[in-house]
């Protein structure tokens, strides 16, 4: 329907001005409501069945098949040029035996083949179809880079929904491999940590798939999740988590922050044979979050490279939902420490 109405308004408008320039150019100086205007619009209207059918033959038949590439270029042209023929003979007919003896009154000026009234025809049908024509490709292109749009977005919606799936199983592992522990110590904190990794699963499954979520929301799942640690490690972790929000509105990317510490326990606390410690600081001031992490390692503990799965996860995500943050990775021959600084206010919508 709405092609339907640009082409009836293109038309309607392209009559109104051929009717005024054709007035104009036979010389009247009659206003807009008096009979000259009048034979000039009925003059245009006839001679709109010519334009139609080279118009509408370049626009259905002959711009498609261009943009397909399915055709041979010398063929198309060869088809455009008979039409466009045809078109003329029948403009000429029309003015010859109906526009001039009927709309005027008055015989033709020019002959039925003639010279004068065939280029008249060539520039009357060929300014028509060409504007139309170049609306189309203009149309086409904007069409075109509208469905590239689409697909490059529907690429990294599909990109991301995998870096998010692929957040939660790592989570839940590690989250699993805690209880396993616990009950392997025969641990009477074991149903306390069941109990916290159903709530951190009902988090996974009904508000992760969020495009964001409560700031508060994501510290608390980092809180849990430090709580389950709390109960594997005992006296041999020391655990500071400091938290300054200027307020509680402020929405980020579903977990995006749990990754560090979930690094700092796998390549740090968990490797160290000594009591060790994390610190955490997160702080929010007019949108900006400065997040901290720092953890202690042995010696010999593995260097945190970045090619590790969860800093590449999170990089990307990163990427890919903000346009302003740093991210910075600093390891020091006994700790790692992450600093992020993200505009929460900088999210970009995929």
């Amino acid at each position: 329907m709405r092609r339907i109405l640009l082409h009836v308004t293109f038309w309607v408008v392209y009559t109104l001005q051929d009717a005024l320039v054709g007035m104009v150019w036979a010389g009247s100086e009659s206003p807009v409501g008096s009979g000259p205007f009048w034979k000039a619009l009925l003059d245009a209207m006839l001679c709109l069945v010519s334009k139609f059918i080279f118009t509408y033959f370049l626009l259905e038949v002959s711009v498609p098949r261009i943009v397909a590439g399915k055709y041979r270029l010398s063929r198309i042209v060869g088809e455009m040029v008979i039409v466009f023929f045809i078109s003329i003979f029948v403009y000429r007919v029309i003015a010859f035996y109906v526009i001039f003896p009927v709309v005027y009154g008055k015989p033709s000026p020019t002959g039925l083949f003639s010279l004068p009234g065939a280029l008249a025809a060539v520039m009357d049908i060929g300014f028509v179809a060409g504007v139309a024509t170049v609306l189309k490709f203009v149309g086409v292109q904007m069409r075109t880079k509208e469905n590239e749009k689409l697909l490059v977005r529907e690429k990294l919606e599909a990109e991301l929904k995998f870096l998010r799936q692929q957040t939660s199983p790592h989570f839940l592992l590690n989250t699993l491999n805690n209880v396993y522990a616990l009950a392997r110590k025969k641990s009477d904190d074991t149903a306390e940590v069941v109990m916290k990794l159903s709530e951190l699963l009902r988090f996974i499954l009904y508000e992760s798939s969020d495009p964001v979520i409560p700031l508060i929301g994501e510290i608390k799942v980092l809180e849990d999740y430090l709580a389950l640690e709390r109960m594997r490690y005992d006296r041999r972790l020391t655990v500071s988590f400091k938290k300054e929000l200027d307020a509680e509105c402020y929405k980020i990317t579903p977990l995006l922050l749990l990754p560090f510490i979930e690094n700092a326990f796998k390549h740090g606390i968990s490797e160290s044979r000594f009591e060790s410690y994390i610190y955490i600081c997160i702080r929010v001031e007019r949108g900006r979050l400065e997040y901290t992490v720092e953890n202690s390692k042995d010696d010999g503990a593995r260097e945190l490279t970045n090619k590790n799965i969860g800093l590449v996860n999170v990089r990307r995500r990163l990427e890919l939902t903000y346009k302003d943050y740093d991210l910075d990775i600093f390891e020091e021959p006994h700790s790692y420490r992450v600093n992020l600084s993200l505009n929460l206010e900088s999210r970009v919508e995929i």
